[in-house]
C-alpha cells in the first residue's frame, strides 16, 4: 500500500536570482536568471514525499492571492494532495527573494504574510488516523499542535523541522513531537545560547529529548546529522556531491525523513535515507525541481558507501 503521509505548516512564494556570488554591500547587482518557485518548509517536505512515491497532502493556509493560488496549483501539479489547503479572501501569502550564489550558498528576505488566520478549528483531524506519519514545522503552531496530538492519539510517528522560533513554539510543539529534527540555526534559538563546541550541542539534543522527544536531531549541512535516541548519539555523514544549490535541502531531508518512517525504517535507516535525498536535491537548481524520485535514489545509495558510524 502507498505511504500516506500528511505535512502541515508553511507555504512561501520563492522568487529566486542566481547571482555569481552574494552580495556584501549595497549596489546593483546582475542575476544571471530568474525564476518563482513553491518554497516553505512543510510544503516543501510534501512535494519530497510525494516524490518519492509517497501519497502526500498538504495541510496549510495563505492568502487567495496571486501567490497564494500559484503555490497552490503548482503543489498539485507535484502530486500533491491540496484538498486542505485553504486560501484566504483579504490575507497576503508570505513570498521570499532568494539570491543563490555560484557555489550554491543563499541569502533569502522572507515577508511571512498577513492576515492569514491562526486558527486550526477547520483541519480533518479524523485524517490523521490513516497516515503513516506527520510532519510540522515550527511557522504554524496552532496547526502543527492539533495534527501532533491526533497523532499522538493514535500512536502516529510526528516529525517535527526545529527552525528559528520562540520559546512559545517550542514549549508548544516539542511535548507532541516523536523526532524533532532541527537546523542548527533552530537548535541554537532553542537552546537560547550560542552554541560553541560538541558539548553544547549534546546538551541542547539532551533538553530536547527531557520535554518527551524520542528522537533529537540537528542537520549541519555538509558537517553531516547529529542525533539522541534512547541508545546514545550517533552521526550521519553528509553525502559528498557537486553542490549547485542547497535551497530547500533541509525541508527534503525532513520530507525524506517522515517518509522512511512511514515505511517503517528504523532510526539509522532513516536519517541515511533523508541525507541521501538532501545531498541529490543540491546538485540541481531550485527547492523542488531538483528533488529525487525514487528510482534514481535507489540508484545513487547503490552506489554509496554506508557513511554512518556511531559516537
Amino acid at each position: 500500500m502507498t505511504t500516506r503521509i500528511i505535512c502541515v505548516g508553511n507555504t512561501t512564494l520563492d522568487k529566486v536570482w542566481p547571482v555569481p556570488q552574494l552580495p556584501t554591500t549595497g549596489g546593483k547587482y546582475r542575476a544571471t536568471d530568474y525564476f518563482e518557485v513553491g518554497g516553505g518548509m512543510a510544503a516543501t517536505a510534501a512535494v519530497a514525499a510525494a516524490r518519492l512515491g509517497a501519497h502526500a497532502s498538504y495541510w496549510g493556509r495563505a492568502g487567495d492571492d496571486t501567490p497564494g493560488n500559484t503555490m497552490k496549483h503548482e503543489l498539485a501539479a507535484y502530486g500533491v494532495d491540496v484538498s486542505h489547503f485553504r486560501l484566504f479572501p483579504g490575507a497576503r501569502s508570505s513570498t521570499s527573494a532568494i539570491l543563490v550564489s555560484a557555489d550554491g550558498e543563499r541569502a533569502i528576505i522572507n515577508f511571512r504574510g498577513a492576515g492569514v488566520p491562526d486558527a486550526a478549528d477547520w483541519l480533518p483531524l479524523e485524517q490523521i488516523r490513516e497516515a503513516d506519519a506527520v510532519h510540522g514545522d515550527v511557522r504554524w503552531v496552532d496547526g502543527v499542535c492539533a495534527a501532533f496530538a491526533a497523532a499522538r492519539a493514535t500512536a502516529i510517528p510526528t516529525v517535527l523541522d526545529g527552525e528559528i522560533a520562540g520559546d512559545a513554539a517550542f514549549a508548544a510543539l516539542l511535548p507532541l513531537t516523536d523526532h524533532a529534527i532541527f537546523s542548527e540555526g533552530g537548535l541554537q534559538a532553542f537552546h537560547g545560547m550560542a552554541i560553541d563546541a560538541e558539548a553544547d550541542r549534546l546538551a541542547a539534543l539532551h533538553r530536547v529529548r527531557t520535554l518527551g522527544c524520542r528522537v533529537a536531531a540537528v542537520t549541519r549541512g555538509a558537517g553531516g546529522t547529529v542525533w539522541m535516541d534512547e541508545s546514545g548519539v550517533h552521526f550521519q555523514a553528509a553525502f559528498s556531491v557537486d553542490v549547485v544549490d542547497t535551497t530547500g535541502a533541509g525541508d527534503v531531508f525532513h520530507g525524506a525523513y517522515a517518509v522512511a518512517l512511514g515505511e517503517h525504517a528504523g532510526v539509522p535507516e532513516a536519517m541515511r535515507f533523508a541525507s541521501a535525498v538532501a545531498a541529490l536535491k543540491c546538485m540541481r537548481p531550485g527547492g523542488r525541481a531538483g528533488i529525487p524520485r525514487r528510482p534514481e535514489l535507489n540508484a545513487f545509495l547503490a552506489g554509496q558507501q554506508d557513511p554512518l558510524r556511531q559516537r
